[in-house]
C-alpha cells in the first residue's frame, strides 16, 4: 500500500479540500483546534462573555460582601489571578447573570481598571456602582438612606487664580436614556421616595428611604460640613444628594468607549449614605449603608434587565 503525503496539481484553476482517489484511500484532517488556529479555552470564554448582563464595581470589603449575600454571588478565580464573584438572579422575565469585582482601591483610576477587567473578562451588557457615599442633603440623604443615581457632575475639573481664588468646572453626564427610564419606572411603582423594610436600616419604622439624585465626584475625602466642594455643588444643583470617589471614573469610562462598534452597556450608581461628609465622617455605617444599596440593586435589577 502506498502512503502519499503530498498532491502535485498542475494546470489553473485547481482546488483540492480533503479529498482522496482511489482503492483504500483516505483523508487524514487535522484536528479543530490545529484547523483553526484557536484554543478552545479562548472560544469558551468568548462564548461566555456573550452571556453576561450585569457586571458590578464595589469598591469596599464590606460592599462586595453585601452583594454577595444578597445576590448569592460565589467566587471565581480567572486567569491571571483576578477575582470575580459570579451568580445568577431570577426576575419575572428573565434570569440575570451577574459578575462583580472589587477595585484595588479608591479614586476613578482604579475604578476604571476595575471597569476593563469586566469587559475583558465578560462584557456585560450594563455597569453598576454599588456601596457607600457621604450625604450632602440634610432632608434626603439620612444615614442608611440610599441614592440611585442616573447623573453624575465630576467637580475635580478647576482653574487656581494667582490669588488663590479656584474656580470650579464641573462635568455632567447621564446615563442613557434606557437605564434613565428603568429608573423612573422603579420610581414610579414604588413612589418617591421609595420606602423599604428590611435590611438594617436604624430607624424606628424599620424602614429606609431610596431617592433618586445625581452625584458628585472627585478624588477628595470631604469631612468638613463648610467645604468648598459642598457649596460648589449645591449650586451647581440642588439635587447632588451623595458625594463618592468613583462615579466619574465609571462615567468618563463609559464616555470614552462609546466610540467603539459594539453596543455600549449603560450604567448606574446606587450609593449608600453611610456618612453625611462632616466632621463625624467614619466607619460606623458603612455595613449599614452596604447592606442597603444591595438590596436596593436587587429591586432594581427586574427595571434594568
Amino acid at each position: 500500500m502506498n502512503t502519499n503525503r503530498g498532491i502535485s496539481s498542475h494546470g489553473n484553476g485547481n482546488t483540492i479540500s480533503n479529498n482522496a482517489v482511489g482503492s483504500h484511500a483516505r483523508v487524514v484532517a487535522a484536528p479543530p483546534a490545529e484547523q483553526s488556529g484557536t484554543p478552545v479555552a479562548g472560544a469558551m470564554a468568548a462564548a461566555e462573555q456573550d452571556t453576561w448582563d450585569v457586571g458590578i464595581v464595589t469598591i469596599l470589603s464590606e460592599e462586595l460582601r453585601s452583594l454577595c449575600a444578597e445576590l448569592k454571588l460565589e467566587r471565581h478565580k480567572a486567569p491571571g489571578g483576578l477575582y470575580f464573584y459570579r451568580g445568577e438572579y431570577a426576575t419575572p422575565d428573565s434570569t440575570v447573570r451577574i459578575v462583580a469585582t472589587q477595585t484595588q482601591s479608591q479614586g476613578q483610576r482604579s475604578t476604571m481598571a476595575a471597569l476593563e477587567n469586566l469587559r475583558r473578562h465578560y462584557a456585560p451588557r450594563m455597569w453598576v456602582l454599588v456601596g457607600v457615599g457621604g450625604g450632602i442633603h440634610d432632608e434626603h440623604a439620612r444615614i442608611g438612606n440610599v441614592i440611585v443615581s442616573t447623573e453624575v457632575v465630576y467637580y475635580e475639573n478647576r482653574k487656581i487664580n494667582p490669588l488663590g481664588d479656584v474656580r470650579r468646572r464641573g462635568e455632567h453626564r447621564q446615563a442613557p436614556a434606557p437605564v434613565v427610564h428603568a429608573v423612573n419606572a422603579f420610581f414610579t411603582e414604588h413612589g418617591t421616595p421609595a420606602r423599604i423594610h428590611g435590611q438594617l436600616a436604624p430607624q424606628p419604622s424599620g424602614e429606609y428611604e431610596v431617592y433618586p439624585g445625581l452625584i458628585g465626584s472627585g478624588e477628595a475625602v470631604i469631612a468638613d460640613r463648610d467645604s468648598d466642594i459642598r457649596r460648589y455643588l449645591a449650586q451647581y444643583n440642588e439635587k447632588v444628594l451623595a458625594v463618592d470617589m468613583e462615579a466619574g471614573g465609571l462615567s468618563q469610562y463609559w464616555q470614552e468607549n462609546s466610540v467603539h462598534d459594539e453596543t455600549n452597556p449603560g450604567w448606574i450608581v446606587i450609593r449608600g449614605v453611610s456618612d453625611n461628609a462632616d466632621e463625624a465622617k467614619g466607619h460606623a455605617h458603612h455595613e449599614l449603608a452596604a447592606r442597603n444599596a444591595a438590596h436596593v440593586l436587587r429591586l432594581l435589577l427586574p427595571f434594568l434587565c
